[in-house]
């Protein structure tokens, strides 16, 4: 109640007052596309393009080269895309762009090494391990690494 009697409206609180709602999420893709592309049979795909030019198809058929080539015209590879067909032949591509490592002899599919304070932890596959991935460490960050074949890499570093 204020002094004059009356009910005084409950203050807010100052995040809930517009446009203050926290960090912006950070940009999934960094290119999106559309393709004509008839020929292609399946309903979606995801593929990593090298620098190049070789494709590597995770999900979907072998014949997504005009996929990447719609990508191409926007983004430097190397990149990951994924691709949903949307009506008929045309095709919605989304790509970011992507580190690449060759890592030979390094075993594992997934890897997590992370330094901090003179202490390193290396997880492969889930499961902590010994030693260390030379061309993976960063003090103060944790990388992660996917294979994604033979001995290519892909790469993300975040700072601790």
């Amino acid at each position: 109640m204020s002094l004059d009697g009356e009910t005084a409206a409950p203050s807010r609180p100052p995040w809930d007052t517009a446009g203050i709602h926290g960090l912006q999420r950070p940009r999934e893709w960094d290119a999106v596309v559309t393709v004509e592309a008839p020929e292609i049979d399946a309903e979606k795909a995801v593929f990593v393009v090298l620098k190049g030019g070789d494709l590597i198809v995770e999900e979907g058929p072998d014949n997504l080269e005009k996929l990447a080539a719609g990508v191409e015209s926007e983004l430097a590879a190397p990149f990951r895309a994924e691709a949903v067909r949307r009506e008929g032949g045309l095709w919605a591509v989304a790509a970011r762009s992507v580190m690449v490592l060759d890592l030979p002899g390094v075993t594992g599919d997934e890897i997590e090494l992370t330094m901090h304070g003179g202490e390193r932890t290396l997880v492969v596959d889930g499961e902590p391990s010994f030693g260390t991935i030379a061309q993976l460490e960063r003090p103060d960050h944790v990388v992660r690494a996917r294979r994604i074949d033979g001995a290519l890499w892909e790469v993300t570093v975040d700072k601790l």
